[in-house]
């Protein structure tokens, strides 16, 4: 395509670098500087290169814009506006203000159009990834043969980005899986809060991609300082051209330009530049320096024709999508059903009782039943399948064509990311905000702690994200403290809105996947990697998050317990029960769950007139809520050691046997 750039188009950029100076000056604080140098570079994407429809922010046949530089959010707000989204004027003005649809950073689900929340730098060119990703697999779950599910996904990021670990994790994959369809502006202005970038960033970032295997280009600052747009936007069609490789384009920009004395200054990256540089800086774009908020009605309307573009772009797309359900109805079929987000009526294997099976073993047949009824399930591990159970079996490697791995298969639905935690939260959280397909990834309970960001994200943006999270104690054995989960009980149950899944044996943990899926949000399952007697399992209750594994009539002690812990409860209440002490053990494999249920059923489980135990191999913190201060909590308050799981238990004292002399002791 041949580039075009009107004076209107020139006009519209100029107001809103000035709208961007405004903005923060209203409110007194926020980030003017990046957002009025990046003006002209998300004009020129929203309005000459991506495919989008604003009347339909979730047509599935949209481009995917993120800006990874998430304090920099009125480089967004201000195209959300000019292309017809639904932000107004006022919108702008109140922003960074209470209710306003304009917050400090771009939340998902808050403001149409943003397509992820940001702000923890790197999060979103490594969310990024996995939408990319995931178009390549919706592709081939629909139609490998058709571009109609094709769509590119664009990113600008900052120099704070790209010095965030999880980005050089998640852009490594990116090399790896040959994303074409990924196009990252790098926005090279060398500053950030302390100064000059170079006082602690001083790495060739073009030799680092094109090393990642990378299509790398580099742009420069015009003569003036300002962004050359011809140039970028050549940069933009060739990397648009290039299908076998994802695509960084090295932006040279000066921060705040033009204005006179912010320009290029570590104060205008985070500060209101001052009613005196604003006035100066309309100057300087040649507008009235009395203005405020101002953009002429003809060149709203100018840039509003996107909307007209994009509707006629999804038009024609829709028209393409009929004639493809004609010729692909079963495909069509399910393509329905995942926009409605309906899962199909479910089955899970039961498991035997009286044997033993460690959850996560169980959990690995779960998947596998669930993908062959599910053909959107995919997922992998850090580098751990075989320990997390995590292997769709004959499902194929997700790995472009034209890899050299065993069962290479650019549709496969089990995802190698590579020792890489914290990017495999984040490219999780990409695949699950693209829209179509339910995606898990698994590594070992302790290393939670290395994705807690992303984990955190889903949980805020409110996305069904899946963790699958196994060795979840001292059942860990010889591996040691290093390996053994002490305080992520409590710190992962911190998380609001998160849901922290501990089962106890292999048929909750079947129970567990049905439950996840029907609820479709944010959620962990923690499971052992030591065989656990099967019990009678009540996936009504299991439902609820806590249930009577052992109910008796008013019990004289309730015990509480998760995950593998239920079955020391099991075998303390029995020495109980020989005693004369009616004892009720309840299973609560989701508090979470548990605390949506109405207090009468929370008063069965654990009476006020009862001696309320809880037991789980993890810190106290949380467990007095349900104990009450006379109760009885049996924790873990410090490190593991290196030994066996069932020495590490005894000596812990977590062993039916010293569970029931506590008890006994507190009665």
């Amino acid at each position: 395509m041949s580039f075009t750039w009107s004076a209107e188009d020139d006009l519209v950029v100029k107001y809103s670098r000035a709208l961007a100076a405004d903005a923060v000056q209203k409110v007194g604080n926020g980030h003017p500087g990046t957002a009025m140098s990046l003006a002209p570079v998300a004009y020129l994407l929203f309005q000459k290169h991506m495919r989008h429809d604003p009347k339909d922010p979730k047509w599935i046949g949209r481009d995917r814009f993120v800006l990874s530089c998430g304090h920099s959010s009125l480089t967004l707000y201000t195209q959300l506006f000019l292309s017809g989204y639904g932000l107004e004027m006022k919108d702008l003005e109140s922003f960074r203000t209470w209710n306003s649809l304009t917050p400090g950073h771009p939340e998902f689900g808050h403001t149409a159009g943003v397509e992820m929340t940001t702000g923890p730098l790197g999060a979103g060119i490594s969310t990024a990834v996995g939408m990319a990703m995931a178009a390549r697999f919706e592709k081939g779950l629909l139609d490998p043969n058709s571009t109609l599910f094709d769509h590119n996904v664009y990113v600008i990021c900052s120099d704070g980005d790209l010095q965030e670990g999880v980005s050089s994790e998640a852009s490594s994959l990116a090399g790896t899986q040959e994303l074409g369809n990924l196009i990252v502006i790098y926005d090279d202005n060398r500053i950030s809060i302390e100064g000059d970038t170079h006082v602690a960033f001083t790495e060739n970032v073009s030799a680092r991609y094109a090393a990642y295997g990378w299509h790398v280009e580099e742009v420069a600052a015009g003569k003036d300082g300002s962004v050359d747009i011809q140039a970028l936007d050549a940069a933009i069609e060739r990397a648009k051209k290039e299908s076998t490789k994802p695509s960084l384009i090295r932006l040279h920009t000066v921060i705040a330009w033009p204005a006179p004395k912010a320009r290029g200054t570590a104060k205008s990256h985070g500060s209101a530049l001052g009613d005196e540089e604003v006035a100066a800086t309309k100057v300087e774009l040649g507008l009235n320096p009395d203005e405020k908020f101002a953009m002429p009605a003809e060149l709203l309307a100018h840039a509003r024709k996107v909307a007209d573009r994009g509707a006629k772009a999804h038009a024609e797309w829709d028209a393409e999508l009929s004639k493809w359900k004609a010729a692909n109805a079963e495909k069509g079929a399910l393509l329905d059903r995942l926009l409605s987000g309906k899962l199909p009526a479910l089955n899970v294997p039961e498991f035997p009782l009286d044997k033993e099976l460690a959850t996560r073993a169980a959990s690995g047949k779960v998947i596998n039943a669930l993908a062959e009824q599910l053909p959107e399930l995919w997922g992998g591990s850090s580098d751990l399948a075989e320990s997390n159970n995590t292997t769709i079996e004959n499902g194929g490697s997700f790995l472009p064509a034209t890899s050299a791995m065993k069962n290479a298969n650019p549709y496969g639905r089990i995802i190698h990311f590579g020792i890489r935690e914290h990017a495999m939260g984040s490219i999780l959280n990409g695949i699950t905000l693209s829209g179509l397909t339910r995606a898990f990834g698994g590594t070992f309970l302790m290393f939670a702690d290395y994705m807690r960001g992303a984990v955190r994200l889903a949980a805020l943006m409110d996305i069904p994200t899946t963790f699958v999270w196994t060795h979840d104690s001292i059942g860990v054995g010889e591996d040691g403290p290093t390996h053994q989960p002490i305080e992520h009980f409590a710190a992962l149950r911190a998380i609001p809105n998160f849901h922290v899944i501990r089962p106890a044996d292999a048929n909750e943990t079947a129970a567990c996947w049905l439950e996840m899926l029907k609820r479709n949000k944010p959620a962990g399952i923690l499971l052992s990697r030591q065989n656990l007697p099967v019990m009678p399992t009540n996936s009504a209750g299991v439902a609820k998050g806590a249930y009577a594994v052992k109910p008796v009539s008013n019990p004289k002690v309730s015990i509480i317990a998760t995950g593998s812990e239920v079955s020391v409860a099991m075998k303390a209440a029995e020495i109980l029960e020989a005693s004369g002490v009616t004892t009720q053990v309840v299973s609560a494999p989701c508090l979470e769950w548990f605390a949506e249920q109405d207090a009468s059923y929370r008063e069965s489980l654990l009476p006020k007139s009862a001696l309320k135990v809880s037991i789980e191999a993890g810190v106290a913190q949380g467990w007095r809520e349900y104990v009450g201060d006379n109760g009885v909590i049996i924790s873990l308050d410090h490190f593991g050691a290196s030994a066996s799981a069932g020495k590490l238990f005894e000596e812990f004292g977590f062993t039916g046997e010293k569970v029931a002399t506590k008890i006994k002791a507190a009665l």
